[in-house]
């Protein structure tokens, strides 16, 4: 590790202030940040903490909407949003209990990896990302790898999910560090049915919009026996090809629409 400035302010205002400096980080659970400043793979001057900022926290539900606290833990949300059951089992899947316990939804989103389980949820479930400065569409804010529409110094401040009326998401783990090497969420709603991908592509998170249509007419696992998803531009490493995660990429759907009924 190498000198660098702990800041630990007292509300979002303070937050948002010390964010304004040169070379300021936000940290909230730290599970992704901390490793790669030990491995000076980020080398922030200023550690800006949310941890202790109640105004970010918590879970709550009105007008068919969950709302959750940038500042929130994934296992809280596990605990907690139950009003929206496939993102509480979502949550409880991620990592093990201590990333559990520390890491948390704003966090994850920020950084927003190619393999976490939270964007999938986020992309299909048409959610809002809340931040200090605006609200921002799912469809807008994921960018591309680890890349997202945040700007220099804003903060997330809470995520707003649409209770969509079913809805299920399901992966293939890598056992050691539970991300995702494909998962996939589904969620059905009155506008239609949503598939967002992730730990499959080398984009990130994406929509498999091909059975979104097919499924939007027949909310059923063979309604996507037809489809074929395309090997190019998936990820291919240790873990499996491309040609493997294109065709997990069926597979898991087929399995999370199954789950939701």
């Amino acid at each position: 590790m190498y000198d660098f400035e702990f800041v630990k302010p007292a509300s979002l205002a303070e937050a948002v202030a010390a964010m304004g400096r040169d070379g300021a980080q936000a940290l909230s659970g730290g599970m992704t940040l901390l490793p790669t400043m030990k491995q000076r793979l980020n080398q922030p001057d200023s550690l800006v903490s949310l941890n202790g900022l109640a105004e970010l926290k918590g879970v709550s539900v009105a007008g068919g909407v969950l709302t959750i606290g940038a500042a929130t833990t994934h296992a809280t949300v596990a605990r907690e949003a139950g009003a929206y059951p496939a993102l509480a089992a979502l949550a409880g899947q991620i990592g093990d209990p201590m990333v559990r316990n520390r890491g948390t939804i704003g966090g994850s989103l920020a950084n927003n990896d190619p393999a976490a389980c939270y964007p999938s949820a986020v992309l299909a479930s048409g959610a809002t990302v809340v931040t200090n400065q605006r609200e921002i569409a799912a469809d807008d804010y994921f960018q591309g790898l680890f890349s997202t529409a945040l700007e220099e110094g804003e903060i997330i401040t809470a995520v707003k999910f649409p209770i969509p009326d079913k809805a299920a998401y399901v992966k293939f783990a890598q056992p050691a560090s539970r991300f995702a090497l494909t998962g996939v969420f589904v969620a059905k709603g009155p506008a239609g049915v949503r598939v967002a991908v992730t730990g499959a592509s080398e984009d990130g998170v994406f929509r498999w919009t091909e059975a979104e249509e097919a499924l939007s007419a027949n909310f059923a696992p063979s309604a996507l026996d037809g489809l074929t998803v395309e090997a190019d531009g998936m990820i291919g490493d240790l873990h499996g090809t491309p040609e493997y995660r294109a065709h997990l990429v069926k597979v898991i759907t087929k399995r999370a629409v199954a789950a939701a009924g």
